[in-house]
């Protein structure tokens, strides 16, 4: 079972947390049955970038960002080479380290 781990978060999840991970489940999911309220704004449909995040070890091993992963990419606040969305990256088999951006963009606060 890989392990996911986050990395602290100010807000969202101060001290980090390591997370057994289910394959297949995105990262986003992951952390909302965790108890780390990463944004949504779009629901998870690939619409915004909310729930945009950097994957600081791991990278490599993931399925590759659809085109429109990368055109919603090119809008998130401190875009990096290891961005991708959350709501689109599922977990394969290896372990990864996941960074929150400290900021991200939302046009309407939504709250879930």
């Amino acid at each position: 079972m890989p392990k996911l781990t986050f990395l602290p978060h100010k807000d969202l999840c101060p001290d980090g947390l390591e997370i057994d991970a289910e394959k297949g489940m995105s990262i986003c999911d992951i952390a909302l049955k965790n108890n780390i309220e990463i944004e949504h704004a779009c629901e998870k449909s690939c619409a915004c970038t909310t729930c945009h995040v950097y994957i600081r070890e791991g990278f490599g091993f993931l399925d590759e960002s659809t085109e429109n992963e990368d055109d919603m990419l090119d809008k998130a606040w401190g875009l990096e080479p290891d961005s991708r969305l959350s709501c689109q990256t599922l977990v394969g088999n290896e372990d990864l380290v996941i960074e929150i951006p400290k900021y991200t963009i939302n046009m309407v606060s939504e709250n879930h």
